[in-house]
């Protein structure tokens, strides 16, 4: 049986050069016994026997994430840790896939230390207080804590400590070792330290913030000693008042109860009013098309009502000849309410005005009636209606067509081609093809502007533009044989006989 004494303050190196002369010496771990210093020996005081010095000629390897597992592990209070991790040390020379196997004993005791390290770790960053004490340095203050781990995680966790407060010397204290740093140098120890005694006036400051942001109405007392347990309470100033708030819980409930306010929340107001124009606007005078954008200015079909500003309807005559459809409003339109007012509106004016169409006699809406997007920081970034969205926005595209009665309706990139058929294809395949609909209608299908916006290829984008205004000159020119197809007797211009 090899003994090897470590002092166990949670340092990896020792443990680690132990481990690798046992292994060159090809000692099994059932032949090893770990001891702190100052534990065991014999009656007799005897010396315990060294490690044998590692074999130059054996190569040892182990996966990295052992490496990093074993450095948390390590900082561990369990005597057995040492012969825990030499044991895996062992069976990873023949199982080098070890770790990834949970349901192992071994692997299991490993990750447990683990979490029980990060916990302690989190616990000391959540739960050290520092207190003011005099500068050494004119221009820096000077802070101190107490701590009391349950592991050795203070060199492991200083760093956080570092990097948060490096514009002030501090110093943390605990049982388990101290860290300190003076502006230029992170300095640990492994040694146990005292106590400081310092008080702060925050300390009242602390008090008076824990006492107004505690809720008594949310009290969970398991759950509270849980993720705060009283061995930390003694040294933190607002964990005095625990006890008395914890106790007047019951009576701060109902003291609140009865301050409540008698008036509805100012959203109910708005709900209401809501419900009072619904009423207005179900006014059988109003022309049908108004009626139905009214309707859905209130839409709650789909969940993108949740997040956009506004419904954002159709606009145009309620007779015109010729229908646009594109997929959804942008970022301008749902803050307007008008479709086809942002960029890719401007570049479908042009599209419109060089084909010789009439802006103000077409009809032009989406598929879907509400802004889908994704916060980017401030920006609000355009994302693609799904189908599920497309197909409840349906029924709103269908009544807006029986209601105007167009004669050619144009579909702007596949999502309006998805809304007004049905099919999911790719624009190339119907593109500028005549398609039959209902009633006599005729189907254009062409790519939509906010699409040749994004295009980053300067003569992509060019080529794509033209293709586009070549798509809407091919509108007109459809227009302008339907209508000599139709002939006078059959009623030109917006009455079509209505």
């Amino acid at each position: 049986m090899r003994t090897v004494t470590l002092e166990g303050r949670g340092a990896f190196d020792e443990w680690r050069d132990a481990a690798r002369g046992l292994l060159a010496a090809g000692v099994r771990p059932e032949q090893v016994c770990w001891q702190l210093s100052g534990e065991g020996g014999d009656l007799f005081g005897t010396q315990t026997e060294a490690p044998m010095p590692r074999a130059q000629t054996l190569d040892i390897s182990v996966p990295k994430g052992f490496i990093e597992a074993a450095e948390a592990a390590i900082c561990h209070s369990d005597p057995d840790r040492f012969a825990l991790l030499y044991r895996i040390l062992w069976r990873l020379q023949a199982e080098r896939s070890l770790l990834q196997v949970r349901s192992d004993t071994d692997v299991a005791d490993l990750v447990r230390l683990i979490k029980n390290v990060r916990r302690d770790s989190h616990k000391m960053k959540a739960f050290v207080r520092f207190r003011e004490v005099d500068a050494v340095q004119p221009k820096r203050r000077r802070f101190v804590a107490w701590f009391e781990p349950e592991h050795f995680i203070v060199a492991r966790t200083a760093g956080f400590f570092q990097r948060r407060f490096t514009d002030m010397d501090w110093l943390i204290a605990t049982p388990k070792g101290s860290a300190a740093w003076n502006g230029q140098e992170l300095k640990t120890s492994r040694e146990p330290a005292g106590r400081p005694e310092a008080e702060d006036e925050t300390d009242e400051l602390w008090r008076t913030y824990f006492s107004n942001i505690f809720n008594p109405a949310r009290v969970k007392i398991r759950a509270m000693q849980s993720e705060m347990p009283k061995k930390y309470w003694k040294n933190m100033p607002e964990a005095s008042l625990i006890p008395d708030l914890i106790a007047g819980a019951e009576r701060r409930v109902q003291e609140m109860a009865a301050r409540e306010a008698s008036q509805p929340p100012a959203f109910h107001e708005r709900l209401q009013a809501q419900w009072r124009g619904r009423e207005e606007q179900s006014d059988p005078d109003l022309p049908p098309l108004e009626r139905l954008r009214h309707e859905a200015a209130g839409c709650t079909r789909c969940p993108l009502h949740c997040h956009a500003t506004q419904t954002v309807f159709g606009e145009g005559p309620d007779d015109a000849e010729i229908m646009f459809v594109g997929e959804q409003p942008g970022d301008t339109e749902d803050l307007a309410g008008r479709p086809f007012i942002g960029p890719a509106g401007q570049v479908f004016d042009e599209a419109v005005a060089a084909a010789g169409i009439d802006r103000s006699q077409v009809y032009v809406t989406n598929a879907v009636k509400h802004f889908k997007y994704e916060r980017r920081g401030k920006r609000r970034i355009h994302m693609r209606p799904d189908a599920g969205e497309v197909a409840h926005c349906r029924w709103w595209v269908s009544k807006e067509i029986e209601i105007i009665r167009p004669r050619i309706v144009v579909a702007l990139g596949a999502t309006a081609y998805l809304s007004l058929t049905g099919e999911s294809r790719p624009i190339a395949e119907v593109r500028g093809m005549p398609i039959p609909m209902q009633d006599n209608r005729m189907l254009l299908v062409t790519t939509h502007p906010s699409a040749i916006l994004r295009m980053p290829d300067p003569d992509l984008k060019a080529r794509s533009l033209a293709a586009f205004r070549s798509d809407l000159g091919g509108v007109k020119r459809l227009f302008d044989t339907l209508q000599k197809v139709r002939g006078p007797e059959q009623g030109e211009g917006p009455s079509r006989g209505r």
